[in-house]
Protein backbone atom coordinates (compact mmCIF):
# COMPACT_ATOMS: atom_id res chain seq x y z
CA UNK A 1 0.00 0.00 0.00
CA UNK A 2 1.10 3.55 -0.60
CA UNK A 3 2.28 6.16 1.83
CA UNK A 4 -0.94 8.02 1.08
CA UNK A 5 -2.94 5.08 2.44
CA UNK A 6 -0.85 5.03 5.63
CA UNK A 7 -1.32 8.76 6.21
CA UNK A 8 -5.04 8.51 5.43
CA UNK A 9 -5.45 5.71 7.99
CA UNK A 10 -3.43 7.65 10.59
CA UNK A 11 -5.64 10.71 10.04
CA UNK A 12 -8.73 8.58 10.72
CA UNK A 13 -7.41 8.11 14.29
CA UNK A 14 -7.24 11.87 15.06
CA UNK A 15 -9.02 12.87 18.27
CA UNK A 16 -8.96 9.32 19.63
CA UNK A 17 -8.26 9.63 23.38
CA UNK A 18 -5.03 8.28 24.83
CA UNK A 19 -5.37 4.97 26.63
CA UNK A 20 -2.40 2.83 27.66
CA UNK A 21 -2.40 -0.39 25.58
CA UNK A 22 -5.67 0.67 23.92
CA UNK A 23 -6.17 0.00 20.23
CA UNK A 24 -9.74 1.00 19.40
CA UNK A 25 -10.24 3.93 17.03
CA UNK A 26 -12.31 6.69 18.62
CA UNK A 27 -12.13 5.01 22.04
CA UNK A 28 -8.47 4.82 23.10
CA UNK A 29 -4.96 4.13 21.82
CA UNK A 30 -1.35 4.67 22.83
CA UNK A 31 1.70 5.50 20.73
CA UNK A 32 2.69 1.86 20.19
CA UNK A 33 -0.74 0.53 19.35
CA UNK A 34 -1.53 3.26 16.83
CA UNK A 35 1.48 2.06 14.84
CA UNK A 36 0.27 -1.54 15.02
CA UNK A 37 -3.24 -0.60 13.93
CA UNK A 38 -2.37 1.90 11.17
CA UNK A 39 0.25 -0.24 9.44
CA UNK A 40 -1.92 -3.36 9.77
CA UNK A 41 -4.95 -1.56 8.29
CA UNK A 42 -2.73 -0.32 5.44
CA UNK A 43 -1.64 -3.90 4.74
CA UNK A 44 2.01 -3.35 5.65
CA UNK A 45 2.33 -5.54 8.76
CA UNK A 46 0.50 -8.54 10.23
CA UNK A 47 -1.59 -8.17 13.38
CA UNK A 48 0.92 -7.39 16.14
CA UNK A 49 0.28 -7.61 19.89
CA UNK A 50 3.24 -6.31 21.92
CA UNK A 51 1.30 -6.33 25.22
CA UNK A 52 1.69 -6.38 28.11
CA UNK A 53 3.99 -3.48 28.89
CA UNK A 54 3.86 -1.09 31.87
CA UNK A 55 3.34 2.60 31.11
CA UNK A 56 6.70 3.61 32.59
CA UNK A 57 8.93 0.71 31.44
CA UNK A 58 11.26 3.05 29.56
CA UNK A 59 12.19 5.02 32.68
CA UNK A 60 13.74 2.05 34.46
CA UNK A 61 15.87 0.25 31.88
CA UNK A 62 18.07 0.76 28.89
CA UNK A 63 16.63 -2.18 26.93
CA UNK A 64 15.47 -0.92 23.52
CA UNK A 65 12.15 -2.77 23.59
CA UNK A 66 10.16 -0.24 21.50
CA UNK A 67 12.94 0.01 18.93
CA UNK A 68 13.05 -3.78 18.71
CA UNK A 69 9.34 -3.91 17.81
CA UNK A 70 9.81 -1.29 15.10
CA UNK A 71 12.93 -2.91 13.64
CA UNK A 72 11.07 -6.21 13.24
CA UNK A 73 9.13 -4.51 10.41
CA UNK A 74 11.05 -1.36 9.43
CA UNK A 75 14.51 -0.10 8.56
CA UNK A 76 16.23 3.16 9.38
CA UNK A 77 16.28 5.97 6.79
CA UNK A 78 18.07 9.30 6.81
CA UNK A 79 15.26 11.50 5.47
CA UNK A 80 11.56 10.96 6.25
CA UNK A 81 8.83 10.56 3.69
CA UNK A 82 5.08 10.56 4.38
CA UNK A 83 4.11 7.28 6.05
CA UNK A 84 7.48 6.81 7.77
CA UNK A 85 7.90 6.46 11.53
CA UNK A 86 9.65 9.08 13.67
CA UNK A 87 11.01 7.62 16.93
CA UNK A 88 11.71 9.56 20.12
CA UNK A 89 13.68 8.90 23.27
CA UNK A 90 12.11 9.59 26.66
CA UNK A 91 13.91 8.27 29.70
CA UNK A 92 16.64 5.74 28.95
CA UNK A 93 15.24 4.24 25.77
CA UNK A 94 13.34 4.98 22.59
CA UNK A 95 9.78 4.98 23.82
CA UNK A 96 7.56 7.10 21.58
CA UNK A 97 6.67 7.30 17.90
CA UNK A 98 4.69 9.24 15.38
CA UNK A 99 3.70 8.71 11.76
CA UNK A 100 5.14 11.28 9.39
CA UNK A 101 2.51 13.22 7.44
CA UNK A 102 4.83 15.82 5.90
CA UNK A 103 7.93 16.40 8.03
CA UNK A 104 7.95 17.94 10.59
CA UNK A 105 4.22 17.22 10.93
CA UNK A 106 3.38 13.86 12.51
CA UNK A 107 0.35 12.08 13.88
CA UNK A 108 0.96 10.53 17.28
CA UNK A 109 -0.86 9.43 20.42
CA UNK A 110 0.35 11.47 23.37
CA UNK A 111 -0.72 10.81 26.95
CA UNK A 112 -1.95 14.34 27.67
CA UNK A 113 -3.57 15.00 24.27
CA UNK A 114 -4.70 11.78 22.60
CA UNK A 115 -4.10 11.37 18.87
CA UNK A 116 -3.05 14.68 17.37
CA UNK A 117 -1.39 16.21 14.34
CA UNK A 118 1.67 18.00 15.71
CA UNK A 119 4.90 19.70 14.75
CA UNK A 120 7.49 17.13 15.82
CA UNK A 121 10.18 19.74 16.43
CA UNK A 122 8.25 21.64 19.10
CA UNK A 123 6.93 21.08 22.60
CA UNK A 124 7.66 17.86 24.47
CA UNK A 125 9.12 16.20 21.36
CA UNK A 126 11.74 18.89 20.69
CA UNK A 127 15.28 17.55 21.03
CA UNK A 128 14.17 13.93 21.54
CA UNK A 129 14.17 12.66 17.93
CA UNK A 130 16.03 9.34 17.61
CA UNK A 131 15.55 8.98 13.84
CA UNK A 132 13.26 7.74 11.10
CA UNK A 133 12.20 4.25 10.04
CA UNK A 134 10.35 3.01 6.96
CA UNK A 135 8.10 -0.05 7.09
CA UNK A 136 9.16 -2.74 4.62
CA UNK A 137 6.92 -3.42 1.63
Amino acid sequence: MSAERIVQEARSWLRTPYHHQGRIKGVGVDCAMILCEVYHAAGRVPYIDPTPYPPDWHLHRTEQRYLGWVEDYAYRVAEPLPGDIALYQFGRAISHAGIVVDWPMIIHAYHSEGVVLANATQGALAGRLAGFWRVRE
